[in-house]
Protein backbone atom coordinates (compact mmCIF):
# COMPACT_ATOMS: atom_id res chain seq x y z
CA UNK A 1 0.00 0.00 0.00
CA UNK A 2 1.38 3.41 -0.87
CA UNK A 3 0.46 6.90 0.19
CA UNK A 4 -1.12 8.43 -2.91
CA UNK A 5 -1.65 11.91 -1.44
CA UNK A 6 0.31 14.85 -2.91
CA UNK A 7 3.77 14.94 -1.36
CA UNK A 8 6.13 17.77 -0.64
CA UNK A 9 9.49 17.24 1.00
CA UNK A 10 9.39 18.14 4.68
CA UNK A 11 12.51 20.12 5.52
CA UNK A 12 13.03 20.78 9.24
CA UNK A 13 13.52 24.38 10.28
CA UNK A 14 16.89 25.48 11.58
CA UNK A 15 19.09 23.03 9.67
CA UNK A 16 22.79 23.87 10.07
CA UNK A 17 24.61 25.66 7.27
CA UNK A 18 27.48 23.22 7.74
CA UNK A 19 28.10 20.16 9.93
CA UNK A 20 31.42 20.53 11.74
CA UNK A 21 33.59 18.39 13.94
CA UNK A 22 33.47 18.89 17.70
CA UNK A 23 36.89 18.74 19.31
CA UNK A 24 37.94 19.81 22.81
CA UNK A 25 34.74 21.77 23.38
CA UNK A 26 34.68 23.62 20.04
CA UNK A 27 32.98 23.19 16.69
CA UNK A 28 35.72 23.19 14.06
CA UNK A 29 36.23 22.59 10.34
CA UNK A 30 38.66 20.03 8.98
CA UNK A 31 42.22 21.30 9.04
CA UNK A 32 42.34 20.70 5.28
CA UNK A 33 38.99 22.40 4.71
CA UNK A 34 37.68 19.20 3.08
CA UNK A 35 33.92 18.53 3.08
CA UNK A 36 31.48 15.96 1.73
CA UNK A 37 27.87 16.15 0.58
CA UNK A 38 25.00 14.93 2.76
CA UNK A 39 21.79 13.92 0.95
CA UNK A 40 18.25 13.62 2.19
CA UNK A 41 16.85 10.24 1.11
CA UNK A 42 13.51 11.52 -0.21
CA UNK A 43 14.86 13.94 -2.84
CA UNK A 44 18.45 12.60 -2.96
CA UNK A 45 19.58 16.20 -3.13
CA UNK A 46 22.45 17.66 -1.10
CA UNK A 47 21.07 19.62 1.82
CA UNK A 48 24.29 20.34 3.73
CA UNK A 49 28.05 19.96 3.60
CA UNK A 50 29.85 18.14 6.39
CA UNK A 51 33.47 18.48 7.41
CA UNK A 52 35.45 15.52 6.08
CA UNK A 53 37.88 14.36 8.75
CA UNK A 54 41.36 13.24 7.81
CA UNK A 55 44.21 11.79 9.83
CA UNK A 56 45.27 15.17 11.25
CA UNK A 57 41.70 15.82 12.47
CA UNK A 58 41.66 12.45 14.19
CA UNK A 59 45.06 13.25 15.72
CA UNK A 60 43.66 16.50 17.10
CA UNK A 61 40.57 14.79 18.54
CA UNK A 62 42.53 11.93 20.10
CA UNK A 63 44.99 14.40 21.66
CA UNK A 64 42.07 16.26 23.23
CA UNK A 65 40.56 13.04 24.54
CA UNK A 66 43.94 11.94 25.91
CA UNK A 67 44.45 15.25 27.77
CA UNK A 68 40.96 15.02 29.22
CA UNK A 69 41.68 11.49 30.36
CA UNK A 70 45.16 12.13 31.81
CA UNK A 71 44.60 15.58 33.31
CA UNK A 72 40.84 16.18 33.54
CA UNK A 73 38.33 15.28 36.24
CA UNK A 74 36.17 12.84 34.31
CA UNK A 75 37.97 9.52 34.97
CA UNK A 76 38.48 10.48 38.62
CA UNK A 77 34.89 11.45 39.41
CA UNK A 78 32.96 9.36 41.89
CA UNK A 79 30.39 7.15 40.15
CA UNK A 80 27.56 9.19 41.66
CA UNK A 81 28.93 12.41 40.13
CA UNK A 82 29.17 10.88 36.66
CA UNK A 83 25.73 9.33 37.17
CA UNK A 84 24.18 12.76 37.79
CA UNK A 85 25.60 14.05 34.52
CA UNK A 86 24.41 10.97 32.60
CA UNK A 87 20.92 11.48 34.00
CA UNK A 88 21.02 15.11 32.90
CA UNK A 89 21.95 13.91 29.41
CA UNK A 90 18.93 11.57 29.47
CA UNK A 91 16.68 14.44 30.62
CA UNK A 92 17.89 16.66 27.78
CA UNK A 93 17.41 13.93 25.16
CA UNK A 94 13.88 13.25 26.43
CA UNK A 95 13.02 16.95 26.39
CA UNK A 96 14.15 17.21 22.77
CA UNK A 97 12.87 13.87 21.47
CA UNK A 98 10.48 15.40 18.94
CA UNK A 99 13.22 17.54 17.39
CA UNK A 100 15.67 14.64 17.41
CA UNK A 101 13.12 12.40 15.69
CA UNK A 102 12.35 15.06 13.08
CA UNK A 103 16.03 15.45 12.18
CA UNK A 104 16.69 11.71 12.27
CA UNK A 105 13.72 11.00 10.02
CA UNK A 106 14.79 13.69 7.55
CA UNK A 107 18.41 12.53 7.50
CA UNK A 108 17.88 8.75 7.42
CA UNK A 109 14.43 8.20 5.89
CA UNK A 110 13.11 6.41 8.98
CA UNK A 111 9.38 6.81 9.62
CA UNK A 112 8.89 9.61 12.14
CA UNK A 113 7.06 7.46 14.70
CA UNK A 114 9.88 4.91 14.70
CA UNK A 115 12.52 7.64 14.88
CA UNK A 116 10.75 9.05 17.95
CA UNK A 117 10.93 5.66 19.64
CA UNK A 118 14.65 5.47 18.92
CA UNK A 119 15.24 8.93 20.44
CA UNK A 120 13.43 7.86 23.60
CA UNK A 121 15.47 4.65 23.69
CA UNK A 122 18.64 6.75 23.51
CA UNK A 123 17.61 8.56 26.70
CA UNK A 124 16.91 5.24 28.37
CA UNK A 125 20.39 3.97 27.48
CA UNK A 126 21.96 6.86 29.41
CA UNK A 127 19.61 6.44 32.35
CA UNK A 128 20.35 2.72 32.52
CA UNK A 129 24.12 3.18 32.75
CA UNK A 130 23.71 6.08 35.18
CA UNK A 131 21.97 3.63 37.51
CA UNK A 132 24.37 0.78 36.82
CA UNK A 133 27.59 2.58 37.81
CA UNK A 134 26.08 3.60 41.15
CA UNK A 135 24.85 0.07 41.90
CA UNK A 136 27.95 -1.68 40.57
CA UNK A 137 29.84 -3.99 42.89
CA UNK A 138 33.14 -5.68 42.12
CA UNK A 139 34.42 -9.02 43.36
CA UNK A 140 36.23 -9.45 46.65
CA UNK A 141 37.56 -12.76 47.99
CA UNK A 142 39.19 -13.54 51.30
CA UNK A 143 41.14 -16.40 52.77
CA UNK A 144 40.30 -15.97 56.48
CA UNK A 145 43.29 -14.74 58.44
CA UNK A 146 45.60 -14.97 55.44
CA UNK A 147 44.65 -12.91 52.42
CA UNK A 148 42.18 -10.40 50.97
CA UNK A 149 41.79 -10.15 47.20
CA UNK A 150 39.68 -7.57 45.40
CA UNK A 151 39.10 -6.13 41.95
CA UNK A 152 40.01 -2.51 41.24
CA UNK A 153 38.16 -1.27 38.12
CA UNK A 154 39.73 1.53 36.07
CA UNK A 155 38.62 3.18 32.80
CA UNK A 156 40.72 2.00 29.87
CA UNK A 157 41.45 5.37 28.28
CA UNK A 158 40.42 6.82 24.93
CA UNK A 159 37.60 4.91 23.25
CA UNK A 160 37.07 5.07 19.49
CA UNK A 161 33.39 4.67 18.62
CA UNK A 162 32.37 3.98 15.01
CA UNK A 163 28.62 3.93 14.45
CA UNK A 164 26.31 2.98 11.55
CA UNK A 165 23.67 4.93 9.64
CA UNK A 166 20.62 2.89 10.69
CA UNK A 167 19.01 4.43 13.80
CA UNK A 168 22.21 6.47 14.20
CA UNK A 169 21.33 8.57 17.26
CA UNK A 170 20.18 5.57 19.32
CA UNK A 171 23.14 3.42 18.32
CA UNK A 172 25.53 6.27 19.18
CA UNK A 173 23.96 6.42 22.64
CA UNK A 174 24.43 2.68 22.97
CA UNK A 175 28.19 3.20 22.85
CA UNK A 176 28.52 6.67 24.36
CA UNK A 177 26.58 5.87 27.53
CA UNK A 178 28.69 2.95 28.81
CA UNK A 179 31.96 4.49 27.59
CA UNK A 180 31.33 7.73 29.48
CA UNK A 181 29.83 5.92 32.47
CA UNK A 182 33.04 3.92 32.80
CA UNK A 183 35.16 7.09 32.88
CA UNK A 184 36.61 6.82 29.39
CA UNK A 185 36.97 9.76 27.05
CA UNK A 186 35.76 9.25 23.51
CA UNK A 187 36.18 10.06 19.84
CA UNK A 188 32.99 9.34 17.90
CA UNK A 189 33.09 8.77 14.12
CA UNK A 190 29.47 8.64 12.93
CA UNK A 191 28.38 7.20 9.60
CA UNK A 192 28.92 9.59 6.71
CA UNK A 193 25.41 9.01 5.33
CA UNK A 194 23.75 10.34 8.52
CA UNK A 195 25.87 12.93 10.38
CA UNK A 196 23.01 15.28 11.30
CA UNK A 197 21.72 13.86 14.59
CA UNK A 198 25.26 13.06 15.81
CA UNK A 199 26.07 16.76 15.69
CA UNK A 200 23.41 17.35 18.38
CA UNK A 201 25.36 15.44 21.03
CA UNK A 202 27.83 18.29 21.49
CA UNK A 203 25.33 20.81 22.85
CA UNK A 204 23.56 18.12 24.90
CA UNK A 205 26.80 17.07 26.59
CA UNK A 206 27.97 20.63 27.14
CA UNK A 207 24.66 21.61 28.71
CA UNK A 208 24.71 18.50 30.91
CA UNK A 209 28.15 19.36 32.27
CA UNK A 210 30.47 16.98 30.42
CA UNK A 211 33.97 18.55 30.57
CA UNK A 212 35.64 19.69 27.35
CA UNK A 213 37.67 16.98 25.64
CA UNK A 214 35.71 14.10 27.14
CA UNK A 215 33.49 13.90 24.05
CA UNK A 216 34.93 14.53 20.60
CA UNK A 217 33.31 13.99 17.22
CA UNK A 218 34.99 13.70 13.84
CA UNK A 219 32.86 13.29 10.71
CA UNK A 220 34.20 11.68 7.57
CA UNK A 221 34.51 8.62 5.42
CA UNK A 222 35.25 5.26 6.96
CA UNK A 223 38.34 4.68 4.83
CA UNK A 224 39.77 8.05 5.96
CA UNK A 225 38.59 9.20 9.39
CA UNK A 226 37.52 5.74 10.54
CA UNK A 227 40.73 4.11 9.38
CA UNK A 228 42.85 6.75 11.14
CA UNK A 229 40.90 6.28 14.38
CA UNK A 230 41.32 2.50 14.33
CA UNK A 231 45.07 2.72 13.67
CA UNK A 232 45.81 5.50 16.16
CA UNK A 233 48.35 4.41 18.78
CA UNK A 234 46.74 6.46 21.55
CA UNK A 235 43.28 4.89 21.21
CA UNK A 236 42.88 1.97 23.63
CA UNK A 237 39.76 0.33 22.25
CA UNK A 238 37.37 0.35 19.30
CA UNK A 239 33.64 -0.31 19.40
CA UNK A 240 32.25 -0.79 15.90
CA UNK A 241 28.81 -1.53 14.51
CA UNK A 242 28.57 -2.20 10.80
CA UNK A 243 28.88 -4.81 8.11
CA UNK A 244 31.04 -7.89 8.43
CA UNK A 245 33.62 -7.12 5.73
CA UNK A 246 34.42 -3.77 7.35
CA UNK A 247 34.70 -5.58 10.67
CA UNK A 248 37.36 -7.87 9.23
CA UNK A 249 39.38 -4.86 8.07
CA UNK A 250 39.08 -3.21 11.50
CA UNK A 251 40.09 -6.46 13.21
CA UNK A 252 43.30 -6.55 11.17
CA UNK A 253 44.04 -2.85 11.70
CA UNK A 254 43.60 -3.12 15.48
CA UNK A 255 46.20 -5.88 15.71
CA UNK A 256 49.43 -3.79 15.51
CA UNK A 257 48.40 -1.71 18.54
CA UNK A 258 46.62 -4.58 20.35
CA UNK A 259 43.43 -2.60 20.86
CA UNK A 260 40.41 -3.94 22.66
CA UNK A 261 37.60 -4.61 20.19
CA UNK A 262 33.87 -5.03 20.31
CA UNK A 263 32.18 -5.54 16.97
CA UNK A 264 28.50 -6.02 16.19
CA UNK A 265 28.37 -6.97 12.53
CA UNK A 266 25.92 -8.23 9.94
CA UNK A 267 23.03 -10.61 10.28
CA UNK A 268 20.72 -12.88 8.32
CA UNK A 269 18.54 -13.94 11.21
CA UNK A 270 16.02 -16.78 10.98
CA UNK A 271 12.45 -16.61 12.22
CA UNK A 272 11.27 -20.20 12.68
CA UNK A 273 7.50 -20.75 12.70
CA UNK A 274 6.32 -24.19 13.76
CA UNK A 275 2.86 -25.52 12.91
CA UNK A 276 1.75 -25.28 16.56
CA UNK A 277 2.60 -21.56 16.78
CA UNK A 278 0.06 -18.81 17.37
CA UNK A 279 -0.02 -17.88 13.68
CA UNK A 280 -1.64 -14.48 14.15
CA UNK A 281 1.05 -13.32 16.52
CA UNK A 282 3.83 -14.94 14.48
CA UNK A 283 2.69 -13.05 11.36
CA UNK A 284 2.49 -9.77 13.26
CA UNK A 285 5.97 -10.28 14.69
CA UNK A 286 7.70 -11.47 11.53
CA UNK A 287 6.24 -8.59 9.52
CA UNK A 288 7.43 -6.07 12.09
CA UNK A 289 10.77 -7.85 12.43
CA UNK A 290 11.80 -7.31 8.82
CA UNK A 291 9.87 -4.23 7.67
CA UNK A 292 10.23 -1.91 10.67
CA UNK A 293 13.08 0.59 10.42
CA UNK A 294 12.75 0.17 6.63
CA UNK A 295 14.33 -3.27 6.96
CA UNK A 296 17.63 -1.56 7.76
CA UNK A 297 18.31 -3.43 10.99
CA UNK A 298 21.00 -5.95 11.85
CA UNK A 299 18.62 -8.18 13.80
CA UNK A 300 15.95 -8.33 11.08
CA UNK A 301 14.32 -11.75 10.80
CA UNK A 302 14.84 -11.73 7.04
CA UNK A 303 14.69 -15.53 6.60
CA UNK A 304 11.34 -16.98 7.67
CA UNK A 305 11.31 -20.77 7.99
CA UNK A 306 7.78 -22.20 8.16
CA UNK A 307 6.69 -25.76 8.93
CA UNK A 308 4.96 -27.24 5.89
CA UNK A 309 1.46 -27.89 7.37
CA UNK A 310 0.94 -24.13 7.80
CA UNK A 311 3.29 -22.94 5.05
CA UNK A 312 0.74 -22.10 2.33
CA UNK A 313 -1.56 -20.29 4.76
CA UNK A 314 1.37 -18.36 6.23
CA UNK A 315 2.69 -17.25 2.83
CA UNK A 316 -0.74 -16.15 1.64
CA UNK A 317 -1.53 -14.15 4.77
CA UNK A 318 1.98 -12.72 5.06
CA UNK A 319 2.02 -11.53 1.43
CA UNK A 320 -1.43 -9.95 1.78
CA UNK A 321 -0.31 -8.00 4.83
CA UNK A 322 2.98 -6.95 3.20
CA UNK A 323 1.04 -5.47 0.27
CA UNK A 324 -0.94 -3.30 2.70
CA UNK A 325 2.10 -1.85 4.51
CA UNK A 326 1.98 1.93 4.20
CA UNK A 327 4.97 3.24 2.25
CA UNK A 328 5.20 6.98 2.36
CA UNK A 329 6.80 10.24 3.42
CA UNK A 330 9.05 9.57 6.44
CA UNK A 331 7.58 12.62 8.20
CA UNK A 332 3.99 11.31 7.92
CA UNK A 333 2.90 9.55 11.15
CA UNK A 334 0.92 7.02 9.07
CA UNK A 335 4.04 5.81 7.26
CA UNK A 336 5.27 2.33 8.16
CA UNK A 337 8.13 2.08 5.61
CA UNK A 338 9.95 5.23 4.50
CA UNK A 339 12.87 5.86 2.17
CA UNK A 340 16.13 3.93 2.31
CA UNK A 341 19.05 5.94 3.61
CA UNK A 342 21.07 6.64 0.46
CA UNK A 343 20.97 5.99 -3.31
CA UNK A 344 23.99 3.67 -3.05
CA UNK A 345 22.15 1.49 -0.56
CA UNK A 346 18.94 1.71 -2.59
CA UNK A 347 20.77 0.34 -5.65
CA UNK A 348 22.18 -2.51 -3.56
CA UNK A 349 18.76 -3.50 -2.21
CA UNK A 350 17.14 -3.25 -5.64
CA UNK A 351 19.86 -5.45 -7.11
CA UNK A 352 18.91 -8.16 -4.59
CA UNK A 353 15.24 -7.75 -5.50
CA UNK A 354 16.16 -8.53 -9.12
CA UNK A 355 18.31 -11.48 -8.03
CA UNK A 356 15.42 -12.78 -5.95
CA UNK A 357 13.10 -12.88 -8.94
CA UNK A 358 15.24 -15.71 -10.27
CA UNK A 359 15.58 -17.47 -6.92
CA UNK A 360 12.08 -17.47 -5.43
CA UNK A 361 8.40 -16.91 -6.08
CA UNK A 362 7.61 -13.20 -5.82
CA UNK A 363 4.40 -12.81 -3.80
CA UNK A 364 4.57 -9.13 -2.81
CA UNK A 365 6.43 -6.02 -3.88
CA UNK A 366 9.37 -6.46 -6.19
CA UNK A 367 10.30 -2.92 -7.12
CA UNK A 368 9.65 0.75 -6.61
CA UNK A 369 6.18 1.37 -5.17
CA UNK A 370 3.62 2.99 -7.42
CA UNK A 371 3.54 6.76 -7.22
CA UNK A 372 7.12 7.14 -5.99
CA UNK A 373 9.12 8.17 -9.02
CA UNK A 374 11.94 9.69 -6.95
CA UNK A 375 13.57 8.91 -3.63
CA UNK A 376 14.97 5.68 -2.24
CA UNK A 377 11.65 3.85 -1.93
CA UNK A 378 11.37 0.06 -2.13
CA UNK A 379 8.02 -1.73 -1.89
CA UNK A 380 7.96 -4.33 0.91
CA UNK A 381 9.07 -7.42 -0.99
CA UNK A 382 8.34 -11.07 -0.18
CA UNK A 383 9.81 -14.13 -1.90
CA UNK A 384 8.44 -17.60 -1.16
CA UNK A 385 9.83 -21.09 -1.90
CA UNK A 386 13.42 -19.83 -1.51
CA UNK A 387 16.09 -22.54 -1.56
CA UNK A 388 18.83 -22.49 1.11
CA UNK A 389 21.58 -21.94 -1.47
CA UNK A 390 19.91 -18.83 -2.89
CA UNK A 391 21.77 -15.54 -2.49
CA UNK A 392 18.70 -13.89 -0.99
CA UNK A 393 18.72 -16.66 1.65
CA UNK A 394 22.45 -16.47 2.36
CA UNK A 395 23.41 -12.77 2.03
CA UNK A 396 22.46 -9.75 4.10
CA UNK A 397 20.25 -7.39 2.09
CA UNK A 398 19.50 -4.83 4.83
CA UNK A 399 16.25 -3.65 3.33
CA UNK A 400 12.51 -4.44 3.20
CA UNK A 401 13.03 -7.84 1.55
CA UNK A 402 12.23 -11.23 3.08
CA UNK A 403 12.73 -14.86 1.99
CA UNK A 404 10.31 -17.59 3.12
CA UNK A 405 11.33 -21.26 3.07
CA UNK A 406 9.38 -24.40 4.10
CA UNK A 407 10.66 -27.21 6.34
CA UNK A 408 9.34 -30.62 7.40
CA UNK A 409 11.19 -31.57 10.60
CA UNK A 410 12.83 -29.91 13.59
CA UNK A 411 16.20 -31.18 12.37
CA UNK A 412 15.71 -29.61 8.96
CA UNK A 413 14.61 -26.32 10.53
CA UNK A 414 17.75 -26.23 12.66
CA UNK A 415 19.98 -26.99 9.68
CA UNK A 416 18.34 -24.20 7.71
CA UNK A 417 18.57 -21.77 10.62
CA UNK A 418 22.28 -22.47 11.09
CA UNK A 419 23.10 -22.77 7.39
CA UNK A 420 24.46 -19.24 6.86
CA UNK A 421 27.69 -17.52 7.88
CA UNK A 422 25.89 -15.13 10.24
CA UNK A 423 24.70 -15.71 13.80
CA UNK A 424 23.25 -12.59 15.38
CA UNK A 425 19.61 -13.22 16.30
CA UNK A 426 16.93 -15.90 15.96
CA UNK A 427 13.18 -15.92 16.52
CA UNK A 428 11.25 -19.09 17.35
CA UNK A 429 7.48 -19.49 17.32
CA UNK A 430 6.02 -22.62 18.93
CA UNK A 431 3.65 -23.55 21.76
CA UNK A 432 5.87 -26.53 22.72
CA UNK A 433 8.00 -25.36 25.66
CA UNK A 434 10.49 -28.23 25.42
CA UNK A 435 10.99 -27.67 21.69
CA UNK A 436 11.37 -23.92 22.23
CA UNK A 437 14.23 -24.26 24.70
CA UNK A 438 15.90 -27.16 22.92
CA UNK A 439 15.86 -25.33 19.61
CA UNK A 440 16.96 -22.03 21.18
CA UNK A 441 20.01 -23.63 22.74
CA UNK A 442 20.97 -25.39 19.50
CA UNK A 443 20.62 -22.42 17.16
CA UNK A 444 23.85 -20.60 16.32
CA UNK A 445 23.03 -17.05 17.32
CA UNK A 446 24.04 -14.60 20.00
CA UNK A 447 20.42 -13.82 20.91
CA UNK A 448 17.16 -15.74 20.68
CA UNK A 449 13.59 -14.54 21.11
CA UNK A 450 10.91 -17.14 21.84
CA UNK A 451 7.38 -16.18 20.78
CA UNK A 452 8.46 -12.55 20.64
CA UNK A 453 9.95 -9.97 18.36
CA UNK A 454 13.08 -7.98 19.20
CA UNK A 455 12.33 -6.66 22.70
CA UNK A 456 15.62 -6.33 24.54
CA UNK A 457 16.39 -6.10 28.24
CA UNK A 458 19.37 -3.74 28.56
CA UNK A 459 20.88 -5.95 31.28
CA UNK A 460 21.40 -8.86 28.88
CA UNK A 461 24.37 -9.44 26.57
CA UNK A 462 24.07 -8.14 23.01
CA UNK A 463 26.29 -9.63 20.33
CA UNK A 464 26.61 -12.29 17.71
CA UNK A 465 28.58 -15.38 16.78
CA UNK A 466 30.26 -16.44 13.53
CA UNK A 467 30.36 -13.52 11.07
CA UNK A 468 27.97 -11.45 13.18
CA UNK A 469 30.41 -10.12 15.69
CA UNK A 470 33.15 -10.29 18.25
CA UNK A 471 32.48 -9.77 21.93
CA UNK A 472 29.33 -8.77 23.78
CA UNK A 473 28.04 -5.54 25.24
CA UNK A 474 25.02 -4.79 27.40
CA UNK A 475 24.72 -4.38 31.16
CA UNK A 476 27.88 -5.12 33.10
CA UNK A 477 29.51 -6.56 29.98
CA UNK A 478 29.64 -3.05 28.55
CA UNK A 479 31.36 -1.75 31.66
CA UNK A 480 33.79 -4.68 31.49
CA UNK A 481 34.68 -3.71 27.91
CA UNK A 482 35.40 -0.07 28.72
CA UNK A 483 37.26 -0.88 31.97
CA UNK A 484 40.45 -2.60 33.05
CA UNK A 485 39.95 -4.94 35.98
CA UNK A 486 43.00 -5.04 38.19
CA UNK A 487 43.36 -7.77 40.79
CA UNK A 488 44.77 -6.50 44.10
CA UNK A 489 46.08 -9.01 46.66
CA UNK A 490 46.79 -8.16 50.31
CA UNK A 491 48.39 -10.61 52.74
CA UNK A 492 47.00 -10.56 56.28
CA UNK A 493 49.28 -11.70 59.07
CA UNK A 494 52.59 -13.45 58.68
CA UNK A 495 53.92 -14.00 55.17
CA UNK A 496 54.83 -17.62 54.48
CA UNK A 497 57.39 -17.53 51.69
CA UNK A 498 60.13 -20.03 50.82
CA UNK A 499 63.43 -18.34 51.82
CA UNK A 500 65.68 -18.91 48.83
CA UNK A 501 69.36 -18.39 49.55
CA UNK A 502 68.94 -18.21 53.34
CA UNK A 503 70.32 -21.62 54.38
CA UNK A 504 73.88 -22.29 55.73
CA UNK A 505 74.51 -24.48 52.70
CA UNK A 506 73.69 -21.56 50.44
CA UNK A 507 76.10 -19.29 52.34
CA UNK A 508 78.91 -21.91 52.11
CA UNK A 509 78.28 -22.39 48.40
CA UNK A 510 78.55 -18.63 47.94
Amino acid sequence: MTDQSPRTLHVPEGLPEKIQHYIDGEFVDSLSGATFDVLDPVSNETYVQAAAGQRDDIDRAVAAARRAFDEGPWPRMLPRARSRILNRIADLVESRDARLAELESFDSGLPITQALGQAQRAAENFRFFADLIVAQADDAYKVPGRQLNYVNRKPKGVAGLITPWNTPFMLESWKLAPALASGCTVVLKPAEFTPLSASLWADIFREAGVPDGVFNLVNGLGEEAGDALVKHEDVQLISFTGESRTGQIIFANCAPTLKGMSMELGGKSPAVVFADADLDRAIDSTLFGVFSLNGERCTAGSRILVERPVYDEFVERYAARAKRIVVGDPHDPKTEVGALVHPEHYEKVMSYVEIGKGEGRLVAGGGRPEGFETGNYVAPTVFADVKPDARIFQEEIFGPVVAITPFDTDEEALALANGVKYGLAAYIWTSNLERAHTFAQAVESGMVWLNSHNVRDLRTPFGGVKASGLGHEGGYRSLDFYSDQQAVHITLGEVHTARFGASDAAVTAG
